[in-house]
């Protein structure tokens, strides 16, 4: 696959692109089921959202924007299902428990949590602040757990299972440029192995996808030259697509998911066995040198 030169590379999919976007699942897979997603309102979370509400799913959307959650919900509404579009900060876990009560008066119980909603900016960690720091670890870690805990209590007192798909990050190599949501989404990965162990009786599977640079909006808070540099990090020598992990989270929330738990799908074409990746100037010492 050629990739588009940066000059004319759209970060992003359109809601017609999205809406139209072919389907590796069969039509109706998640007919009868209710499914969370958190950051929703763009990026990731819109893309997921959309490809569970065209497979059948009634989707509760959530994240900070209330405008921009509105615009997803109006469009999904297009494609069918009930959608549910609830502006919050998982930062808040007052503010958890009341999304979680908004969708059971909704929908009853959820079936799918998806955990996207996080987010972080590129800077050498010696000179991150204290602020920026908390922000990130409390979003992408301390937020998503909030979200884990609410739906495994609601699970386990209703005397039913669920899935939780937590979007990460590659972090086995580090990710210079952003440490603080490396610290993040490795805890949330350590997190998730093992409420995978501790839930396994509560019939509670939670598994995480590692999404690797993929063309979203996101790519937008990088440098230049940091996106002209991110496609020849990996062996495809490419961008992602949102497809690409809509249709990672869907494999594991749907039946192909019935005996994994406890895992991390990576997906990033093949950057964390080959791939330098900085999201920040290359510091000069890691030049070749004669």
């Amino acid at each position: 696959m050629t990739q588009p030169s940066l000059d004319t590379q759209q970060f992003g999919k359109t809601d017609d692109e999205l809406a139209t976007m072919p389907l590796t699942f069969r039509d109706g897979l998640f007919a009868g089921q209710t499914v969370l997603v958190s950051g929703a309102g763009r990026g990731l979370g819109k893309a997921i959202a959309c490809q569970f509400a065209r497979l059948g799913a009634k989707v509760a959307l959530c994240g900070r924007d209330a405008a921009r959650l509105e615009a997803v919900a109006a469009a999904l509404a297009k494609l069918g299902p009930d959608v549910l579009a609830c502006p919050m900060t998982i930062r808040d876990p007052e503010a958890v428990t009341k999304l979680f009560d908004a969708v059971g008066e909704r929908f009853g119980a959820i079936d799918v949590l998806v955990n996207n909603a996080g987010g972080q900016f590129p800077q050498a960690a010696i000179d991150f602040s204290p602020k920026g720091w908390n922000a990130v670890i409390d979003t992408n870690l301390n937020g998503t757990w909030y979200m884990m805990q609410q739906a495994a209590r609601r699970w386990r007192d209703a005397k039913r299972g669920g899935r939780i798909v937590n979007i990460v990050a590659v972090i086995t190599r580090g990710m210079p440029g952003v440490a603080h949501t490396c610290a993040a989404r490795a805890g949330v990965i350590g997190l998730s192995k093992t409420v995978a162990i501790e839930w396994a009786p509560l019939h509670i599977a939670v598994n995480c996808v590692a999404p690797g640079p993929i063309a979203t909006e996101g790519m937008n808070v990088y440098s230049e030259e940091a996106r002209r540099a991110i496609p020849n990090t990996n062996l495809m020598r490419r961008f992602g697509d949102v497809r690409d992990i809509a249709d990672a989270v869907c494999y594991l929330a749907g039946p192909s998911g019935d005996f994994i738990t406890g895992e991390v799908l990576t997906v990033d074409g093949g950057n964390q066995i080959w791939g330098d990746q900085w999201t920040i100037p290359r510091p000069e010492w890691f030049e070749t040198r004669s």
